[in-house]
């Protein structure tokens, strides 16, 4: 199959896949579409919404229409790293044999990441990064396409462990939930207080979404476009030539090079999600709120004045 029929084919499937899963998932359309494209970016999303907004139920329901595993992690403060990656133990012959964890699925849902500490964190790095885990001296391979998708709330911060930086940054998309309106959150009252259950048929084959990861790799992007995407990024650094007052006086601190990256594979994405062969300037501006906002950290003054991420990322166009 060409590369063109193939990005018709995946905004074809693309369609179906969000009819599945407006099946169970009522309203939420931009949050979908955020978690979507970090798939087929092949990168990693964090979730950030007060508890009952669904979180769980929509990577649940996103996994079972895309056809992959999915493992839910529930992240507590004695949680230890071999509760996710798993450890080795004696068998009946005195042989040492490995029990594979729960991050060995397509998807992984850490729940309330922020509630574990950093031991147990870091322990998810590796598989992030490197999509591999080492135990006990042997390196074990994941199985593809892997996706992390992690949850975070943001107002019980008692007994928390805030994510670092370093951390963050190897999230694609920090994910904002917010309420449902009030004719989305009466139809969630009807679709759940109900007698009738609905199926997810899966879409697609673990190979189909590689190969879409792979296609959206080729998608030529023009020097113009990537040129735009790295001036946003320097734009968030106080110390740079190019960001201006507003940022100097907000900020305390910028986007790394990763940023730059994952705004010109998210744009290809979103491109092709759209049917269009290559991104432009406004595939850019589409996903950089998503891209930027866990990746700029505010000053205190910032803060007293009630200036949010978005507002500072907004001004950056």
């Amino acid at each position: 199959m060409s590369d063109v029929a193939a990005i018709q084919n995946l905004v074809q499937k693309q369609a179906a896949l969000k009819k599945e899963i407006a099946k169970i998932i009522v309203g939420q359309d931009e949050v979908v579409n955020q978690v979507v494209l970090s798939i087929f970016s092949g990168g990693h999303a964090l979730l950030v919404g007060v508890p009952g907004l669904a979180k769980t139920l929509l990577v649940n329901t996103i996994s079972q229409a895309l056809g992959l595993n999915f493992k839910r992690i529930q992240f507590t403060p004695d949680l230890m790293p071999s509760d996710i990656l798993g450890s080795e133990i004696l068998d009946e012959n005195r042989q040492f044999k490995f029990l594979k964890g729960p991050i060995f699925s397509n998807i992984i849902l850490a729940d309330e990441i922020n509630r574990t500490p950093p031991k147990t964190q870091a322990a998810l790095l590796e598989a992030m990064q490197e999509k591999a885990v080492t135990i006990a001296g042997h390196h074990h391979k994941l199985e593809l396409p892997y996706f992390v998708l992690a949850t975070q709330n943001p107002i019980e911060q008692e007994g928390t462990y805030p994510l670092p930086e370093a951390q963050l940054d190897r999230f694609m998309f920090a994910i904002k939930l917010d309420y449902p309106t009030f004719e989305e959150e009466v139809q969630v009252v009807k679709n759940t207080t109900a007698d009738a259950s609905v199926t997810v048929n899966p879409l697609f084959t673990a190979q189909e979404i590689i190969e879409f990861q792979h296609l959206i790799r080729r998608i030529p992007v023009a020097d113009n476009v990537i040129e735009y995407a790295v001036t946003l990024v320097n734009k968030t650094r106080p110390g740079n030539a190019l960001s201006n007052d507003y940022v100097k006086s907000y900020l305390d601190w910028g986007a790394g090079p990763r940023a730059s990256q994952n705004l010109i594979l998210a744009a290809k994405a979103n491109a092709a999600l759209k049917g269009k062969y290559s991104p432009d300037i406004e595939d850019v501006q589409a996903v950089a709120t998503g891209i930027l906002r866990h990746r700029i950290i505010k000053n205190y003054k910032a803060d007293a004045e009630g200036i949010t991420e978005e507002m500072i990322i907004k001004k950056l166009f």
